[in-house]
């Protein structure tokens, strides 16, 4: 199992610091939502079924013309390369490493190369993966690069899979409305955006036949019905998808300015984290985390994400931390 943020409760005992004590900005997951609505105790008691309204209020938050949910996008990632015969994947190096695990794990064969050399790469592989933007770096590749790309894989059967876990805050970059295309392939995380990733739901967008083979390889009732019924609900919800949306830019903007402010460089990042390479990484992550500070450290090359405070006094925490940490230099 690969390491990710988000292990509150494992962090609580290796740091002795009790779990309600912890300001925990370790992951991507907006630490605000939506107005949440009740659930019915009868969807507590019946099978989920297709036939309640979510497909449809996905298809049109997303723009797009089929899609399938998951049990979270990482249901996708890890059904996917069994859809494949044995093929030739590219991937960056610096990217959310399940992907490359669940190639490997299938037995295709790896080859990293940086976003520089994609270009010259491409030729030779049959499925080229990306996260766009990027996870951690924050990196964007702009929607006519990566149709460019498709296109060419697309010509000879391959498929350009591409992660749109935190793209909600820029929908117009997203690559939802072309996924209709032979070869391309979209993931997206309904819990990041929503601050909702306990619900584990995702949807995987893509031609009909593909998520006709995805749907009998995952089986029947990926989706609880709780989580239907509130992901409905949200999707369908656009006046409070604008104000999160409009609250996550603002925090995000603001949680770059304080890692400058504090030192720190700021060298990517978008609406749900921020990304700074750094040779203090490890010792301002251990520094953190005994005064209760949660972040997620990268070892290759060192780095942080920094994840959004979620109220005015864990921005103040989070500010303290950091100055008492660069005033011990």
């Amino acid at each position: 199992m690969l390491e990710h943020g988000g292990r509150l409760r494992l962090a609580a005992l290796q740091y002795g610091i009790a779990l309600p004590d912890w300001l925990d900005l370790s992951t991507g997951v907006a630490p605000y939502g939506l107005t949440l609505p009740d659930i019915p105790a009868a969807v507590w008691q019946r099978l989920p079924e297709t036939e309640d309204g979510l497909e449809a209020a996905a298809r049109d938050y997303y723009a797009c013309g089929a899609l399938l949910p998951v049990a979270g996008s990482q249901a996708a990632i890890q059904a996917l390369p069994r859809l494949r015969r044995r093929s030739i994947v590219g991937m960056v190096p610096l990217a959310y490493a399940e992907h490359a695990a669940a190639w490997r794990r299938y037995g295709h064969k790896l080859l990293t190369f940086s976003e520089a050399s994609i270009n010259r790469a491409l030729d030779r592989l049959d499925v080229m993966v990306l996260v766009n933007p990027n996870n951690p770096t924050g990196r964007l590749i702009e929607p006519e690069q990566l149709l460019a790309w498709h296109a060419r894989l697309a010509e000879r059967g391959g498929w350009l899979v591409v992660d749109e876990a935190f793209i909600d805050c820029t929908p117009e970059l997203s690559l939802a409305k072309y996924s209709h295309l032979p070869g391309l392939i979209v993931l997206r995380s309904f819990g990041k955006f929503f601050g909702m990733a306990g619900a584990r739901l995702g949807f995987v967008l893509a031609q009909q036949r593909l998520l006709q083979d995805l749907a009998e390889m995952l089986g029947p009732w990926p989706i609880n019905g709780p989580t239907r019924l509130v992901a409905t609900t949200l999707l369908s919800d656009f006046e409070g998808q604008s104000a999160q949306r409009q609250r996550l830019q603002n925090d995000a903007q603001r949680l770059q300015e304080l890692l400058v402010a504090q030192g720190l460089p700021a060298l990517g990042g978008c609406a749900l984290f921020q990304w700074s390479a750094t040779e203090q990484a490890s010792q301002l992550f251990e520094y953190l985390a005994n005064q209760g500070i949660l972040l997620r450290h990268f070892e290759y090359p060192q780095s942080l994400r920094f994840g959004l405070p979620g109220d005015e006094s864990g921005w103040q925490r989070l500010r303290a931390g950091l100055q008492a940490f660069n005033e011990r230099q």
